[in-house]
């Protein structure tokens, strides 16, 4: 996923939480999203110029300021990449922003 602007604002403070928990939002996601099986790895460092990628064989990569991140971004960040598992593909095309849309709103 390209770096997204950063959420924080006077209004919206960070939600700090730890490796497990963020771990735990990504299986609870992936079985939402139904890629619980595909999802093979996950792996959590620090990208400069990202806040997440996957890959098609599964491995998932979640940059490490995600911790600090208010939960409605983390949510966006972690559905927007296990969409692109779902879908095998890495386009934004107009199904995967409905998709992105429709589980964002669903589960807000």
């Amino acid at each position: 996923m390209s770096r997204l602007k950063n959420p924080q604002s006077e209004e919206s403070f960070p939600e700090t939480i730890n490796r497990e928990l963020l771990i735990a939002e990504v299986y609870t996601w992936a079985h939402r999203i139904g890629v619980a099986e595909r999802l093979r790895e996950i792996h959590i460092r620090p990208m400069k110029r990202k806040w997440a990628s996957i890959s098609t064989r599964g491995r998932l990569t979640l940059n490490t300021e995600l911790y600090t991140q208010p939960a409605d971004f983390r949510r966006e960040v972690i559905v927007h990449e296990l969409l692109h598992l779902k879908l095998n593909s890495g386009h934004h095309g107009k199904l995967f922003r409905r998709l992105l849309q429709s589980y964002l709103r669903k589960y807000r």
